[in-house]
């Protein structure tokens, strides 16, 4: 069993569990990947494909053996890609939350830039969800959400405190800090962040464990969508604190509490389980953990 044998199993399983599909884009022929697969059964002395018709379908064993040779190639490619360009590479590709990624990336990425200004950071920002499936095939090499990993192939560490605010306009009839009850909460129209997001999750965790139900009125990508809703008092809202400051100091909106009910978090950095993080990463991780203390 070979490197060889781990790409070709890899390639058959990104193009549909087609056999010609792979074959063509790794330059071989349709018999000569079927070989190879049937070698690595052999080997192993499992079956990593059922045959149903002419069609394959992937077994327990064979998804096991992916992420196997997903991150033994990838691996394998970023030493290549590391040594044979050692003096140009500095790439780094972090990903993001989107609160983290609007709130906080942009300090990190500046400060960081001017310790080490040869470094080509690369951000993607999207949904947490998101970020952990670019993790598990190597396409980003850490990333900050705010929340814990749902897979058992991820790290998850935390590195800085936060907390949810809940938001209604100042001309609704609530006063600043205003605390009010579940009942009075519940019944609110809930403008929300949208499933898969971090806030979502955190909000969701919290009024499960109160036993509150909601039907979110409006759901968005955007924070700043949903705080200028909040404004015009088409409903409430649950967003990071950080991001409600403005709109805060300007008296446009008001933060309430709920009786018996916290929306507490802290933010992740997450890293693939078998990533090797190189310096420059560790470096970026590093800073992260003690920026509020050092930088801002």
């Amino acid at each position: 069993m070979t490197l060889r044998h781990m790409i070709i199993f890899r390639s058959v399983c990104e193009n549909d569990f087609n056999t010609t599909k792979a074959a063509k884009i790794l330059n071989m022929t349709q018999p000569a990947v079927s070989l190879a697969i049937k070698e690595l059964e052999q080997y192993y002395g499992v079956k990593l494909f059922d045959r149903i018709g002419r069609r394959l379908q992937i077994t327990d064993a064979g998804q096991n053996f992916l992420q196997y040779a997903i991150h033994i190639s990838d691996l394998f490619k970023d030493m290549e890609t590391g040594l044979r360009d050692w003096d140009s590479k500095g790439i780094l590709r972090v990903g993001a939350s989107i609160t983290i990624g609007s709130q906080f990336m942009p300090d990190y990425v500046k400060t960081f830039s001017k310790m080490y200004p040869d470094i080509d950071i690369r951000v993607t920002i999207e949904q947490s969800d998101s970020l952990e499936k670019k993790l598990l095939s190597n396409d980003l090499d850490f990333a900050l959400i705010e929340g814990l990993s749902h897979d058992s192939n991820i790290v998850s560490k935390a590195y800085m405190e936060d907390h949810l605010s809940i938001i209604c306009s100042s001309g609704k009839g609530w006063k600043q800090g205003q605390t009010i009850s579940k009942e009075e909460f519940s019944n609110q129209h809930f403008l929300l962040r949208e499933p898969g997001s971090g806030t979502r999750e955190v909000f969701e965790h919290a009024i499960e464990r109160a036993g509150i139900q909601v039907t979110p009125s409006w759901e968005s990508t955007s924070t700043n969508a949903l705080i200028n809703a909040v404004i015009k008092d088409l409903g409430i809202s649950v967003l990071p604190y950080r991001m409600i400051l403005s709109a805060l100091d300007q008296g446009l909106i008001y933060t309430v509490n709920v009786e018996d009910l916290e929306f507490k978090r802290s933010f992740y950095i997450l890293h693939h389980k078998d990533k090797f993080l190189t310096k420059s990463a560790s470096q970026f991780i590093s800073m992260c953990e003690e920026y509020e203390k050092k930088y801002s």
